[in-house]
């Protein structure tokens, strides 16, 4: 009944029809799920309740006649004043001339508006003669496009619910209603339109915030599902015992969270399913060595590994790095695109021989002349640099190899469940001891000359700096420092001193790699660039982190960059350069000199930003909810995560009869066959 045309309510013709679907409102059900994206609540509170600068309604007696005043182009201001539990508050009212003639000394009346006070003062934006009534405090406000109202949305949801309000069909088995105390699906559907008081309309939402985290949990482990048993397994019976000797010989002792996300990964290699797990951890709390173990217990049963990272750079690096700790307990290469004619061929045929080992590479290892004797271990570092298409790819250069993807940007555990729902989810939350916290400091830019004072005794102990700033050119519409100008000002203040570089998102992928190289090499003693310097790169002298205009960065964008320094023996130093003018900007500010934990540091982020930002717009997995919050309602997130996974679990959408309703819904919404990223 539900899935019939708008046009089957009651005043909707075809023109309104067209008008409703740009909104995606095509059925009656569309209309009853068009929920209000916010509600305003007039409340009278008393005065001492009030919050400066507040949206409030207050109701009084108007002392006396308003008086109208004209400035500016048809620009007017009314204001009177208004008896408020014996306090006269200032009303001001602007563009609205004609309230002049409404309005006299001794009514009573209503108004709603921004609070200021400091003033006893009410900016009104509405208001009404005679007191508040309290039936209709609280009004919904819907999100309306082109020619359709406010007016037209309310009336045409109310005829819906008059006509189909016993057609709306409970989906959630009565179980989870009397346990969460939840109103039927039919009740906070109309309170959700029609709320009578704050408190019915909190149950409303937190049914309807439940049901969307639970159904979306539910496709998740329903895709996770249907990988589990569309993949043939990948059963690794790799030797413990070599496995255990190999991590005793590390120079230092993993770390307990290190040690856990080792037994995660290691018993997912044993398992018949093919291993899907997201590694994340900290710039240097070592996800590295657990890696590296993991690809040894492959090798150790008989397989290969590969290793896919972004740049050929951070490839060149890792290969060093494990050919350092493997010793020769396994042939380790580099594939780039850097290797080319007869010596790719000969290392191609290795590789295809069984020959190789361990392939490091960066998307090269993905083109279609790579063949593997038996893949049986894939990591993807970065992950977020790669495609879904490029992923998928190197999962199928294997018989289902077991693919650890690893990032070493934290990520709320409540996002990363959310986002990653259908991988699982290893965290490594602590660092090893004897890493020396990198020293923090927030700076106005008028120290800058003193700062590069510093910069140059530095250099003259053999370390190096970072100076970041956002953009590679002017732009007329932000004041920001760019790359080329700071890069010329630093050459005219060290003439010659020292060498300078310049790195931006203009240059072309070999020129990037080269200044890179230099840099790491020490052929460059202080490195100006834009982000680009964000991923990996191991610099053991790099020791300062100069950012420009730091406010414009996001707290883990910031985390970030300052992992870059401080990962030889040496102390690191951040030194942020900001004249933040919002409250916002301050507060990053403020958190990135009082914290180094890159996870508490997230969970800022997510709060001041939002989950859009956090990912950035290309990022997939993350839904669009009408109702639930993914940081507000993490409670809600994790409840619903875990009555998903029992669900399916115990496959009750087939086993329990009054699980069927729930079952025929996710089958009628594709949520079974939908394949998200």
């Amino acid at each position: 009944m539900l899935n019939q045309p708008v046009t089957t309510l009651k005043g909707i013709g075809e023109k309104l029809a067209a008008d409703l679907a740009s909104m995606a409102i095509h059925t009656v059900d569309d209309v009853l799920f068009y929920f209000p994206y916010r509600y305003d609540v007039f409340e009278i509170k008393p005065l001492d309740e009030l919050i400066h600068d507040d949206k409030v309604t207050i109701e009084g007696r108007i002392i006396h006649d308003p008086s109208l005043t004209f400035y500016g182009k048809n620009k007017s201001r009314l204001s009177f004043p208004v008896d408020v539990e014996d306090v006269a508050v200032k009303a001001v009212m602007f563009n609205r001339g004609f309230a002049k003639k409404q309005l006299n000394a001794g009514d009573m009346v209503t108004l709603t508006g921004k609070w200021d006070a400091h003033r006893l003062q009410i900016t009104v934006n509405q208001y009404k003669k005679g007191p508040a009534d309290q039936q209709t405090s609280i009004q919904p406000i819907y999100s309306i496009k082109g020619n359709v109202t406010s007016h037209t949305i309310k009336k045409t949801v109310r005829n819906a619910l008059q006509t189909y309000k016993d057609d709306i069909i409970e989906i959630l088995p009565d179980t989870y209603l009397r346990s969460y105390k939840l109103p039927t699906r039919a009740q906070a559907t109309e309170i959700m339109h029609f709320p009578q008081n704050r408190v019915q309309l909190k149950h409303a939402r937190r049914r309807f915030i439940y049901e969307e985290f639970l159904l979306f949990q539910l496709k998740m482990q329903l895709l996770r599902k249907s990988v589990r048993e569309s993949t043939v397994g990948n059963e690794q019976l790799y030797d413990t015992e070599r496995v255990h000797k190999f991590i005793e010989q590390f120079p230092f002792q993993l770390t307990d969270a290190q040690n856990q996300a080792m037994d995660q990964i290691l018993r997912d290699m044993r398992s018949s399913y093919r291993m899907n797990r997201l590694l994340q951890g900290d710039v240097g709390s070592g996800k590295t060595a657990v890696a590296s173990a993991c690809l040894y217990a492959s090798i150790t049963a008989g397989k290969q590994g590969a290793l896919m990272v972004p740049t050929e750079i951070l490839a060149e690096q890792h290969v060093q790095s494990l050919q350092k700790t493997f010793g020769n307990k396994a042939s380790i290469v580099l594939l780039t695109g850097s290797v080319k004619g007869k010596k790719r061929k000969v290392l191609l045929d290795k590789v295809t021989d069984g020959d190789i080992d361990i392939v490091v590479g960066t998307h090269a290892l993905i083109q279609d002349d790579v063949h593997f004797h038996d893949l049986g271990f894939a990591i993807v570092d970065e992950q977020h640099r790669f495609g879904v298409e490029q992923r998928r790819v190197l999962r199928e250069k294997g018989m289902n190899p077991d693919v650890l993807f690893m990032t070493a940007t934290p990520i709320p555990r409540t996002l990363a469940i959310t986002a990653f729902g259908d991988m699982d989810v290893s965290v490594i939350n602590e660092m090893p001891s004897g890493r020396k916290p990198i020293e923090t400091y927030w700076v106005k830019e008028n120290t800058l000359d003193r700062l590069l004072r510093f910069i140059g005794k530095r250099v003259q102990h053999g370390e190096q700096t970072y100076v970041v700033c956002p953009l590679i050119e002017e732009s007329d519409k932000l004041d920001i420092q760019n790359a080329v100008d700071l890069y010329d000002h630093l050459e005219a203040f060290y003439q010659n001193r020292l060498t300078v570089g310049l790195m931006h998102g203009r240059l072309s992928p070999e020129e990037k790699e080269h200044v890179m190289k230099q840099f790491v090499d020490g052929d460059i003693h202080v490195l100006v660039s834009t982000t680009v310097v964000e991923v990996g790169v191991d610099v053991p002298n790099a020791t300062i982190m100069v950012i420009y205009d730091a406010e414009r960065f996001g707290l883990s964008q910031l985390h970030q960059l300052r992992g870059r320094v401080g990962r030889g023996e040496r102390p690191g130093y951040c030194i942020l350069i900001a004249d933040p003018k919002s409250e916002t900007g301050k507060e990053r500010m403020r958190i990135m000199t009082e914290t180094n934990n890159g996870f508490e540091l997230s969970e800022q982020d997510l709060k001041l930003r939002g989950p859009g930002d956090f990912f950035g717009k290309k990022q997939s997995g993350l839904p669009e909810f009408k109702v639930a919050d993914m940081i507000h309602d993490y409670r809600a997130l994790e409840t619903a995560r875990h009555d998903a996974a029992s669900i399916i679990e115990q496959d009750l959408l087939h086993q329990d009869p009054s699980y069927q309703t729930l079952n025929h819904y996710l089958e009628s919404k594709d949520i079974f066959y939908e394949k998200l990223d």
